[in-house]
Formats: structure tokens, C-alpha cells, sequence
């Protein structure tokens, strides 16, 4: 495009535990092909059970969309979720999901595929499951705590089983096609007949990380990589808790954040769509501001795009 649309999709919510705002920014690209998920209140599971996601579709939207309404579902449908083993559930739920999009007559020919990132918060535990290359870190005394591992083809681990299911790597992309290695959808690379839906080429099967929660923490970030590809997990800590210390206002932080990221000139980093959930642990924060806790808030931006638009 010869300019970036930077118009931004903003929504909020809140109860007593946590605060949450999240935004979208098509960008540069033709359209936007992200999709997220906030849920204070999981249906069908324990009071106080709260569900995050963030989707990055590629090749199209329809796929992202799909995970959007339906990752959560599936997850608190498992058998895992109902015996209290969520990181089994979190597995379960995006390989079911996976499953069920190739089952479905007209998404298992899409073409599109997606990275999922989602952070389940419960009173005491952050359950992070990721596949892909969107991230999640945590903000924790003040410091960026990761709790998601990119995937790419280049990986060791990954690398192994892209080659025994039959594929290679070129150029740093799976097939010489995606720069990732995990995701949902993409079914082109998941047909060796031979092989479970954990060991294709491109797997849909997430990493899952389990963070127990202290008063330390005080928030958490969801991404697609269209953010942390302009900035570090630290500096991108460092802006947040800054912004904290100005305005409340959640989503408005993200949309400052995209428009720090955005680049000045397409093509170039900063020219993906993005999109951010932050979800703030309010009392913990609320002992940061009132002295309490750790108040460093210098910010390392030089790795940041010059920011263009406005904020809405």
C-alpha cells in the first residue's frame, strides 16, 4: 500500500483481579489478518478463570478468525479441562481445533494458516501455550519474563522434524514458504499420511509454560510478531510500564505501541499487521505505584520504528 491504515480496533474490560485492553492495526499490509481473544470469565470453567489470545493469520484471514471464536471452546471442552490438567487442555484444544478446521469442507482448503499464542490466568497460575511466532511475556518486578519460545524453521528441534516429515528449509522458510514452523491451518504442509498431527512439517501442537503467579507480578503481554520484530521483549516492558505511570487506559498504551512500531516507509520491519492484548494485575500494580515495588521505568527504544498516524 502506499500508506499504512492506522486506524486502530480497540476494546476493554476489567473485574477485581485483572484490568485488560487490546487493539488492532492493519498497517501496511492490504488487510488485516489478526484476530484475538479477551475473556474475563471462561465459560465452563472455575470462577475467576480468564482466557487470552492473540491469532496471526497469513495467506488470509479466515483461518485466524476461526481461532479467534473457537480456541477457547475447544479447550474448556477437553477432557484434560475437566480433570484440571490445562496444559494437557491447551494441547488438546489447538490440535482439536486443527482437527476440526480439516474436517470442515471449506476451511480445510482455505490455504491460510495462523500462529495462536494464548495465556489462561487463574487465581494462582498463568498456563501459556504458543505455536508460532506470536509471544507472551510477563512483566514480573519490574523485568521481561518470557513465557513463550518462538518457532522457527531453524530451530534445532524443529528442524529435525520438518525434515522427517518429508520437508526442508530454505532461506529460512519451511518449503522455502513460511518463515515459522508451528501453527493451525497451512494444511499443504501436514500431509504425510504416515505421520501424527504433532510430528508434520508444520505443527499445530503448542509449547505450554506454567508460571505461578506472585506479587511481583504486574503484567501481561500477548503479540503477533508484527510488534516484537521492532521490539525487544525488554523494550517493550520498559514502554508499557512507562505508559502505566500516564494513563491507565490500556488499550490506548497498545495503540501507542503499534504506533511506535509502525514503520515510516514500506517495505521494511514495522510493515505487518499488529496486534496486543495487556491484561494488568491491578493490585499488584497498585503496590508499584504507591511505592511498593520496584518504579525503574527507562525505556531502550532504539530498536523502534519512527511512529507515523494518530491515535484513536
Amino acid at each position: 500500500m502506499s500508506r499504512p491504515i492506522t486506524d486502530k480496533v480497540s476494546e476493554r474490560c476489567a473485574n477485581d483481579i485483572l484490568k485488560v485492553g487490546a487493539s488492532g492495526m492493519q498497517g501496511w499490509r492490504r488487510g488485516m489478518e489478526d484476530a484475538h481473544t479477551c475473556i474475563l470469565e471462561l465459560e465452563g470453567a472455575p470462577p475467576n478463570f480468564a482466557f487470552f489470545g492473540v491469532f496471526d493469520g497469513h495467506c488470509g484471514q479466515n483461518i485466524a478468525k476461526y481461532c479467534g471464536d473457537n480456541v477457547h471452546k475447544k479447550v474448556v471442552s477437553s477432557a484434560a479441562f475437566k480433570k484440571g490438567n490445562y496444559e494437557e487442555a491447551i494441547i488438546s484444544g489447538f490440535l482439536g481445533t486443527d482437527e476440526d478446521l480439516k474436517n470442515d469442507a471449506v476451511l480445510r482448503n482455505d490455504g491460510s494458516g495462523c500462529t495462536a499464542v494464548v495465556a489462561m490466568v487463574t487465581d494462582t497460575e498463568i498456563y501459556c501455550g504458543n505455536a508460532g511466532d506470536s509471544r507472551c511475556v510477563l512483566c514480573s518486578g519490574g523485568k521481561a519474563v518470557p513465557l513463550s519460545q518462538d518457532h522457527k524453521p531453524g530451530n534445532d528441534q524443529e528442524l529435525k522434524r520438518i525434515q522427517l516429515a518429508g520437508g526442508f528449509v530454505s532461506c529460512g522458510r519451511v518449503n522455502g514458504n513460511l518463515a515459522l514452523s508451528r501453527a493451525i491451518g497451512d494444511f499443504e504442509f501436514k500431509q504425510n499420511k504416515n505421520l501424527p498431527s504433532e510430528d508434520q512439517a508444520i505443527t499445530a501442537k503448542p509449547d505450554v509454560t506454567i508460571h505461578k503467579i506472585t506479587q511481583e507480578d504486574e503484567f501481561l503481554v500477548l503479540a503477533c510478531d508484527g510488534v516484537w520484530d521492532v521490539l525487544t521483549n525488554e523494550a517493550l516492558v520498559a514502554f508499557v510500564r512507562q505508559s502505566l505511570y500516564e494513563t491507565q487506559d490500556l488499550a490506548l498504551i497498545c495503540e501507542k505501541v503499534f504506533d511506535k512500531c509502525i514503520a515510516p516507509q514500506a517495505p521494511g520491519v514495522g510493515c505487518d499487521n499488529m496486534t496486543m492484548v495487556l491484561v494488568l494485575f491491578s493490585k499488584n500494580w497498585e503496590k508499584v505505584v504507591s511505592g511498593g515495588g520496584n518504579s525503574s521505568t527507562s525505556v531502550n527504544s532504539s530498536n523502534a520504528a519512527t511512529s507515523v498516524g494518530t491515535v484513536n
